[in-house]
């Protein structure tokens, strides 16, 4: 849970320290991170193929599987960060045709030129780390995101405000600081799995005759679709960003702080998401498919118990949270409103994540593509658009949009998860 939170806390530094130079440079960030997300998700969401697999090599006790399915992936990830710093390149002029605040795209052009080169780090990363998550060693990866939240925060103090030798670049220095942050990351990764001699013998580097096309075809048969999903999901996200920013830089500003705090509780429950991965694969290359079933409504369970919690913090404290990013009353108050939504929505979100993972680790994903296809974008982004834009209930409209389609989310994949592990069990 830690690891995959300090990603959202890398932009929860950027945040609260650019809210500090007012509505404007937060919402560039806003707008910027946006473009991020969508390769963010794409990345993302493919390594967490490399997860199960692994996972299910460890179960199976296939030391030479699993070194060949981990560089494999390696590889793939390598070529999937550098063509997403080249897309994000290409894309960033959109901004200017998608009716934003000219202020905010003026800020936002260069913000995203630099983060764009942080996906290379940041793919490596991935697949040491999704690599070691399905070997349940998951505190490598902890232990490198907190480093990097660290190195993030210095840098963005010396460079957002000036000190010492430092010059004051705003928020090109809040740029500067994920990228540097995300080196530091992925070398320390690197430098400590090497150190260990657990993980030594899946790092004797393959040779040209090993390389293997079926196997790319594997990771990418499930990659492709998990990356589908985390797009499908964070896009309707960046697609409200977008919409928001059509209504102003108010509305844009108090976007970015909901969807930021929402982030953070969402890490959470993707933390246990992947643990749910972990443990279906272990169980899967048992065959213990009656174990595999209790274990998943267990973690489903206690996902459900923490996003309570959340939700009642977002409720109790929608006034106050707001103001940690920004002392503008009107973002603040308009924070506030959708707070109250994004504690309604905890509960689903979290809730269909944890299933996403379980259903990842019985290798399936292809059926979960097209759901969350449906709820994001057949019933939650219309509802959005309709409540938000046409019907003029302004952001609050676009939040309820999004709690539909995480909830018909949430209903449809418990429904496939119950019909596939009865089937197993059945089959026993």
């Amino acid at each position: 849970m830690i690891g995959h939170l300090g990603h959202v806390l890398v932009g929860l530094a950027d945040n609260i320290m650019v809210g500090r130079l007012g509505a404007a440079p937060l919402a560039a960030v806003s707008l910027g991170n946006s473009f991020v997300f969508i390769a963010f998700s794409l990345g993302i969401g493919f390594s967490f193929a490399i997860t199960p697999l692994i996972a299910e090599s460890d179960g199976e006790g296939d030391v030479d599987k699993g070194r060949k399915l981990f560089q494999h992936s390696l590889i793939l990830c390598g070529i999937l960060g550098v063509s997403m710093f080249l897309l994000l390149l290409v894309a960033s002029p959109l901004m200017r045709y998608m009716d934003q605040p000219p202020e905010v795209v003026e800020l936002a052009m260069p913000y995203l030129g630099i983060v764009a080169f942080s996906m290379i780090p940041l793919m490596i990363f991935q697949a040491y780390k999704q690599f070691t998550d399905g070997m349940s060693n998951t505190k490598y990866g902890m232990h490198a995101t907190l480093l990097a939240n660290v190195v993030n925060v210095i840098l963005n103090f010396v460079l957002i405000y000036g000190f010492w030798i430092f010059p004051r670049l705003e928020l090109v220095g809040a740029a500067y600081g994920t990228l540097i942050s995300r080196f530091v990351m992925m070398i320390f990764i690197i430098w400590i799995l090497n150190s260990r001699d657990k993980f030594k013998p899946f790092f004797k580097w393959l040779k040209i005759k090993e390389i293997q096309r079926d196997l790319f075809a594997k990771i990418i048969d499930l990659g492709f679709p998990t990356a589908m999903q985390m797009l499908f999901e964070v896009g309707v996200f960046t697609a409200a960003i977008w919409l928001a920013g059509t209504m102003g830089t108010i509305d844009q500003a108090a976007n970015q702080i909901a969807l930021n705090l929402s982030s953070m509780t969402f890490m959470i429950a993707v933390g246990l998401g992947v643990t749910a991965t972990i443990r279906v694969g272990n169980q899967k290359g048992l065959k213990n498919f009656a174990e595999l079933r209790r274990v998943s409504i267990s973690i489903f369970l206690q996902v459900f118990i923490i996003e309570c919690v959340f939700a009642m913090a977002f409720i109790l404290l929608k006034d106050v949270l707001p103001m940690v990013y920004i002392d503008n009353m009107l973002v603040v108050n308009t924070a506030a409103s959708l707070l109250l939504i994004a504690g309604l929505f905890q509960l689903s979100d979290g809730f269909q994540v944890a299933v996403l993972g379980a259903l990842r680790g019985l290798q399936d994903v292809k059926i979960p593509t097209y759901i969350t296809f449906i709820a994001y974008w057949i019933v939650g982004f219309p509802t959005s658009y309709i409540l938000g834009k046409v019907l003029g209930f302004g952001s609050q409209g676009i939040w309820i949009g999004l709690l539909a389609g995480l909830t018909v989310s949430a209903i449809l994949l418990y429904w496939r998860f119950n019909y596939l592990t009865r089937k197993l069990i059945d089959s026993e």
